[in-house]
């Protein structure tokens, strides 16, 4: 089935952009609904590289009536629009359901009691749902999920999941899509809810659905100045103000980096294959980068001598390991193809000329407040 109308929401953002001009070039009309959230988008104003092709909505997903005047005309809708931050959700709880659940339940609302159009739906999942990915004890050999970790072993240092039958540490090992949801966070409970809200009304109104767990997304277009964003353009934001990378834990945790590229033409294919439909699958790489080395990729890139401050202190609803089991996804003919090496050379070359405020003290500042770091 072609579907040739597509509305974006969260489209001027940074996946959303990139999607945008992907499904542009491929002959796609595009319509994006996107409220232009200060926390992403300065004074909050369309951003410079939004293609003048799509056309722009601004409006916000809790909004029933700015729903309406997005829909109309389409065929297929790719839901990005979310508040993102796994820290900052655990302050801002009543935001992020909002916009996460309550914008989400508007759109599905409006497909069970409304004339529309559309014909197929996908939605941005995230990897932060697993909680913990997957594990092998190297002693037991059994493979396990070992849930969130012992607040009691933080405290002591102890960062590595811990077998639950002998208590060896554990050696994580790619995650499938198989594997349980336990969502430690606010934040990462709004998307599981996100992807079982379409996934179970797609399939009662026989509206072919996807659910795309994205796992780390970097590259350019991602913004420097807000500190809940990803992690590598918070360490590029911290070197180009000068200050060194700050690095919980040891900084041995690790992370699965996804280019933004390579997520536009996983979403795509997905949206054109029939074979996705109802499935979930997961966007990553499937090589985790330990975060200490993301620290020094930043700073050799920027020339700097600084180092990475490594600070020991932790959130007890962060995870330590996951990284994506990505055969699903290539089974369908899709395959990362922007390497770290060259994605982080891409992000620097275009920071050099992007305003860089640095806010990540006044956002530890935030979850100290509150007691949520140790």
């Amino acid at each position: 089935m072609n579907y040739n109308r597509i509305l974006i929401t969260g489209g001027a953002g940074f996946i959303g952009s990139h999607l945008t001009d992907y499904l542009l070039e491929k002959g796609y009309t595009v319509r994006i609904l996107d409220n232009l959230h200060p926390q992403i988008h300065l004074n909050s104003e369309p951003p410079k590289y939004l293609n003048p092709k799509a056309e722009l909505i601004v409006g916000d997903v809790t909004k029933r009536s700015d729903w309406q005047r997005a829909l109309v005309n389409i065929n297929a809708v790719v839901h990005l629009a979310a508040a993102v931050g796994v820290g900052q959700s655990m302050y801002q709880i009543e935001r992020y359901v909002r916009d996460n659940c309550l914008g989400t339940a508007l759109f599905l609302d409006i497909l069970a009691n409304e004339k529309h159009s559309i014909k197929k739906m996908l939605v941005a999942s995230s990897m932060t749902a697993y909680g913990e990915g997957m594990y092998a004890c190297p002693k037991c050999k059994l493979k396990q999920q070992p849930g969130i970790r012992d607040v009691n072993n933080l405290k002591q240092n102890i960062w590595e999941p811990l077998c639950h039958k002998c208590k060896t540490q554990l050696k994580p090992i790619p995650t499938p899509e198989t594997t349980p949801l336990t969502s430690p966070s606010v934040y990462s409970i709004t998307k599981k809810a996100q992807e079982e809200l379409f996934l179970a009304i797609g399939k009662a109104y026989q509206i072919p659905s996807v659910a795309l767990r994205l796992f780390n997304a970097f590259g350019t277009r991602q913004s420097l100045s807000n500190p809940y964003c990803g992690v590598a353009a918070i360490f590029l934001s911290r070197v180009k103000n000068n200050q060194p990378p700050l690095l919980n834990e040891d900084g041995l945790q690790t992370r699965d980096f996804v280019h933004v590229r390579d997520i536009a033409r996983a979403i795509t294919l997905c949206l054109e294959n029939e074979q996705a439909n109802y499935e979930v699958f997961n966007v990553g790489s499937g090589i985790p980068v330990p975060i200490v080395e993301l620290a020094r990729v930043c700073l050799t890139l920027y020339n700097s001598s600084i180092q990475p401050e490594i600070t020991g202190k932790f959130r007890s609803f962060d995870i330590r390991h996951c990284f994506a089991d990505i055969s699903k996804l290539k089974r369908l003919g899709w395959q990362p193809a922007i390497s770290f090496a060259q994605g982080m050379q891409e992000i620097y070359e275009w920071s050099k000329t992007e305003v860089a405020v640095d806010l990540v003290q006044k956002a530890m500042q935030e979850l100290n407040n509150r007691q949520l770091q140790g």
